[in-house]
């Protein structure tokens, strides 16, 4: 039982997002993604990744995302041990 409360994450343990955008997004603004890792992918969409400490901190990002004006495709937690380190380039 012990460990199935550890693989749950907690109130203050951060969670580890993707946000997918449409079109592509430089470098420099990675200060303003409060630190998350900006992937510029192939097809022409952005990644942003890393970790969110809570619901508000994810909806400020989300906010921004929206003052830029750049179509949200998806947001997606991602699960420890999925994301490998392929994941988090510039």
């Amino acid at each position: 039982m012990a460990n199935e409360l550890e693989s749950k994450p907690t109130p203050f343990q951060p969670m580890v997002y993707q946000i997918r955008l449409k079109g592509h997004l430089g470098s420099q603004w990675t200060d303003w993604f409060d630190g998350l890792t900006i992937t510029l992918e192939e097809d022409g969409d952005t990644l942003l990744t890393g970790s969110v400490i809570d619901q508000a901190a994810l909806h400020g990002l989300l906010k921004k995302v929206r003052d830029l004006g750049m179509p949200l495709v998806s947001v997606s937690p991602v699960e420890t041990g999925q994301a490998d380190q392929s994941d988090f380039k510039l």
